[in-house]
């Protein structure tokens, strides 16, 4: 899954990339308001972390822009606990949940997940699907048989947005997209690679090829 992370705090906003890369998401940052509307009206994204205090246009602006021109990408606010104004006017500019500064990471974690589970209609307490049960916290799988297998960064984030989608057609540059950020080398036909080395460890027939058009988990729509 991808992210978009929106925080012009330089001290703030490099740690939690750093986190949020490490809990097995792809993020890409952005520092001030103009910037992120931008990035956020490319509809690479699976979620937005959005801080409210942003230079150029404020977060709440970009956020009603977006929803304006009918962008619906799920969208977590960050504002300061006590200000309790800013989070009515952050829900009433579209956006799905909030965090309150300072937080704790674990929160902002299960808020990004119970959100983006939310937007597709999942359960948010797991992920589980075509006897599979994928471990968000341990970035890990188990199998129908209770095996349980450890996944690399991309494996995970592969899998992950594979299962969130199941039965729909997902072409090599759509999950390109949503499994690296801009800095990494996005050949898409790396994809062919980790779509074998997910396949050796849950089972061939769950990640199904549709030459031409791209991959299926489990059966298609």
């Amino acid at each position: 899954m991808r992210l978009l992370l929106v925080e012009d705090d330089d001290g703030l906003r490099v740690p939690l990339k750093a986190d949020l890369e490490k809990a097995g998401y792809a993020v890409d940052a952005a520092s001030a308001g103009d910037e992120a509307e931008y990035l956020g009206d490319e509809g690479i994204y699976d979620l937005v972390v959005l801080d409210l205090g942003l230079p150029v246009k404020s977060g709440l602006e970009v956020l009603r822009g977006w929803r304006e021109r009918g962008n619906r990408v799920p969208v977590v606010v960050l504002t300061a606990r006590d200000q309790w104004q800013e989070r009515v006017s952050g829900f009433k500019a579209g956006a799905d949940d909030y965090v309150g500064k300072p937080f704790h990471l674990e929160e902002l974690l299960a808020r990004i997940r119970a959100v983006i589970h939310r937007s597709v209609e999942q359960a948010p307490a797991r992920l589980q699907g075509q006897g599979l049960t994928l471990g968000e916290d341990s970035q890990s799988v188990t199998t129908a048989d209770g095996m349980k297998h450890s996944l690399t960064g991309t494996e995970f984030r592969l899998l992950r947005y594979l299962m969130l989608h199941p039965g729909q057609v997902l072409s090599k540059s759509q999950l390109t997209e949503h499994v690296y950020d801009f800095d990494s080398d996005k050949d898409s036909n790396v994809i062919e690679v980790y779509v074998k080395r997910l396949r050796d460890k849950i089972g061939k027939h769950l990640i199904i090829t549709y030459r031409g058009q791209g991959y299926v988990f489990g059966e298609r729509r």
